[in-house]
């Protein structure tokens, strides 16, 4: 055998023997064979990776003699004349490079899309094909296998990345907001992509409605509901966000061809940087599709090629309308949320306070904005702050869009507009129901700016509803003002509430001059907002027990109509507002330096027990007993046959989250007063159960305890709001308050989110559909109540 030959091989061995990764050209590819694994890149080439375990183990072994041809002509830097040292060098080189290229990046892949869009299949056909090693992060199931929070998530793909792995994050990561924690991950040694499913709304649908067993039990009628709010909020992602890649997939087809994509990767293996599929780069975002709710058994189960011409025609019209309207406004982001009447979102119109007539220095009074916004948007749900200003060239507008950038707030809730306060929805587009206006301390028109446009705008009306509420308004504070319905201002734009504000004066001309104080300036300007947020606040709870609905009768997931339902809340309002505006009404001093709470901007009718507390002898008619210390009442609309409320008549202890270990007189006092009216009840029906307790967080004004019993026959309980309110753990027992109050000086309190619950027997705990389905379970159901319930004196039954 020749010399070279000879060396040739021993080459060859060296590379059957080291575990490498090189790029070798296919024609030599077909003499390696079984002993490679391959990749295909995008640039053309193939990768090979040799396994040293697959070397031949035979002494025998002989690599033929046209393979060895093929190597030597294809890489002629191996000449005849290599010996083994220079081969040796080589190997070593080769090591070096290969040990640097084994440094690939990590991925975080952010899956897009509404519910139903196949995030969850998408990421679990990748995993179990791919070679390179991924972890799922899912919120559905983070929490032990239950929901858990977006906190938990980062926390998991932080982990994740350190052990080396790449991760999806199976989420709906449908606007900017959602998003910007998670692209925050990526930095040198991590790229951060997008995969946007954005396949047709009634698809989603169909998937969400149809499926069953679903991770975060979102199945059923109420998916298309989930779904089709999702989608009207929802941004497409961009590369400006810090998105390395993005690839969008409109059909089945882009689908699989996104998942091949990642399904090939190996643990080296990148991707090209960019933006791919995208099909037109001005569309914002995939209308929700109401229409579907009403036959959502026939919508197509799994095509998502079928788009209707309806749909696509409602799609282009949707679009367009939202291009016209946002060439109007001047805002952080693309465009705001535009919205149809039949779901208009809770929104505040303000001006600047104090920095025009008042001369408040621009900068300074941009912070206390940004700042006053940042702490109000977690409480205001959906709800959104817009600032308005009637310039294109304000520079307040200017100071807080780049100040609301750099902290990341939701600029879906939060961002600015111009045009006159007065006519935002006429000549704007902008839907909203509540304006602020910059007062005067006399609460009068004249003058000039924005005071004189809302009053002239509003015409007598608000002049006079003013008047009911208040005659002088000092610095920091606010008022809310209800608008009649026969006011202008709510006809031509449908503003239901005007909230006077004053903020501080730095005008020598004007009242109350600080003298260029910017101490206590700043100080009031920022109680001004906190006054003014919390007014509104105020007002979106009121409108989130009354919502506005649509013309088109529907059904609740109670199983009542919607329409007929909002009628009777109609009615409890103005019986309600009734009730307070018969007192002598004034503003409500701001009192946070005293701990009190009066401050909140309750609104009327939610004043109603406070003002029966404070002055019972104007109630005769109403109140059952009465006190120094309680008074008590039939309550209005009785969620049982036997439902009584025992009120507080001490000040500034508005609900459960007021009382402290000073209270602790007046908590037992009322538990006592709720007993004696039990067994009164009981002499009168044997068979009555009772429980007295708390509602976690009052709907009105005034520490009351329900006396309730626990049949619950009542048409006034009409909605899973009521039910939980009175049977998860939200309502807090008297006994236990007593005892949390006694021993840590203050009683616990539990979420809201509890009202969101199933239906459920409060005595079996079985789960029911809807209201009515519930009502006839508990009619007949005799099983014992649950454990917890039958210790501590919780249930009060008759003895024997």
């Amino acid at each position: 055998m020749p010399r070279w030959l000879g060396i040739y091989q021993l080459k060859l061995c060296f590379l059957y023997r080291y575990h490498y990764y090189s790029e070798v050209p296919n024609s030599i590819s077909k003499h390696i064979g079984p002993s490679t694994s391959e990749r295909f890149n995008l640039n053309g080439t193939t990768t090979r990776r040799f396994h040293h375990t697959q070397t031949p183990r035979s002494s025998n072994a002989r690599v033929p003699h046209d393979t060895l041809y093929e190597v030597r002509r294809q890489l002629p830097n191996w000449s005849r004349k290599t010996t083994i040292s220079q081969f040796s060098d080589q190997r070593d080189k080769m090591e070096v490079q290969i040990e640097d290229s084994g440094k690939a990046k990590q991925m975080v892949v952010l899956l897009i899309g509404p519910p139903g869009s196949g995030k969850s299949t998408f990421c679990d056909t990748v995993i179990r094909s791919s070679h390179r090693p991924w972890s799922r992060i899912c919120q559905d199931i983070i929490s032990n296998g239950k929901a858990g929070t977006k906190a938990q998530c980062l926390k998991m793909a932080m982990d994740s990345l350190k052990e080396g792995k790449s991760v999806f994050i199976d989420r709906c990561n449908l606007d900017k907001a959602q998003r910007s924690e998670f692209i925050k991950l990526g930095g040198p040694e991590v790229e951060v992509h997008a995969v946007a499913l954005e396949l047709p709304a009634q698809v989603c649908i169909s998937r969400s409605v149809k499926r069953t067993g679903h991770e975060g039990n979102l199945q059923g009628g109420r998916a298309a509901a989930v779904v089709n709010k999702m989608l009207q909020s929802k941004e497409l992602p961009k590369v400006n966000e810090g998105l390395s890649r993005i690839m969008f997939c409109y059909n089945d087809a882009d689908v699989e061809n996104a998942v091949k994509t990642y399904s090939a990767l190996g643990p080296m293996d990148s991707l090209p940087s960019g933006c791919f599929g995208l099909k037109s780069s001005d569309t914002k975002s995939q209308p929700g599709i109401m229409k579907f709710f009403k036959k959502v058994t026939a919508l197509p189960a799994s095509s998502s090629n079928e788009v209707t011409e309806a749909t696509r025609r409602a799609t282009e019209a949707t679009t367009e309308a939202t291009r016209k309207a946002d060439e109007k406004v001047e805002n952080f982001r693309d465009s705001p949320a535009k919205l149809g009447s039949a779901d208009i979102v809770p929104t505040l119109a303000f001006p600047s306070i104090s920095t025009a007539d008042f001369q408040f220095d621009l900068e300074k009074a941009a912070d206390i904005i940004v700042e006053t916004a940042e702490e109000f948007l977690p409480k205001l749900g959906t709800a959104r702050l817009v600032l308005v200003d009637l310039s294109h060239g304000s520079k307040i507008l200017s100071l807080v869009k780049a100040k609301a950038s750099r902290k990341n707030l939701d600029l879906r809730r939060f961002f600015t507009f111009v045009g006159d306060i007065t006519k935002l929805h006429s000549e704007g587009g902008l839907h909203y129901n509540v304006i602020a206006n910059a007062a005067n301390w006399r609460l009068k028109p004249g003058g000039g700016g924005v005071n004189a446009a809302i009053y002239k705008a509003a015409g007598p009306d608000l002049e006079a509803a003013t008047r009911a509420r208040a005659n002088t308004l000092l610095p920091g504070k606010a008022v809310v003002v209800p608008l009649p319905s026969t006011c202008p201002l709510q006809n031509a734009e449908g503003i239901t509430h005007v909230i006077h504000v004053l903020g501080p004066n730095m005008n020598p001309n004007r009242p109350n001059f600080l003298n260029n104080d910017y101490t206590k300036g700043c100080k009031t300007l920022r109680e001004a907002y906190t006054s003014l947020f919390e007014g509104f606040l105020s007002i979106v709870q009121d409108q989130s027990k009354f919502p506005k609905r649509s013309s088109q009768a529907t059904m609740s997931d109670s199983g009542e109509n919607i329409n007929e339902e909002s009628e009777r809340n109609t009615k409890k309002y103005k019986e309600d507002k009734a009730i307070a505006n018969s007192l002598e009404s004034g503003v409500v001093d701001d009192t946070r330096d005293s701990d009190l709470k009066m401050s909140k901007g309750w609104s009327s009718w939610a004043l109603a027990l406070y003002n029966i507390a404070m002055h019972p002898e104007k109630y005769e008619n109403v109140v059952l007993e009465s006190s120094d210390d309680i008074v008590v009442i039939n309550d209005q609309y009785p969620k049982a046959r036997k439902h009584l409320l025992v009120v507080a008549r001490q000040e500034s202890v508005d609900g459960l989250e007021d009382v402290r270990k000073e209270n602790l007189q007046l908590l037992q006092e009322m538990h006592n007063v709720g007993l004696k009216w039990v067994e009164k009840f009981q002499k009168e029906d044997a068979s009555l159960i009772f429980r007295l307790g708390y509602h976690s967080v009052p709907s009105m004004r005034q520490l009351h305890l329900h006396v309730i019993s626990q049949e619950f026959e009542s048409d006034n309980l009409k909605n899973k709001k009521h039910w939980n309110s009175f049977t998860s753990s939200f309502f807090r027992d008297s006994v236990d308050v007593l005892e949390e109050v006694k021993s840590q000086g203050k009683a616990n309190v539990a979420s809201e989110d509890l009202l969101k619950g199933e239906l459920r027997c409060n005595r079996c705990r079985s789960a029911h559909p809807n209201i009515p389905k519930l009502k006839s379970h508990v009619r007949i159901c005799r099983s014992h109540f649950p454990d917890h319930l039958l210790h501590n004196n919780r249930l009060l039954v008759r003895p024997e």
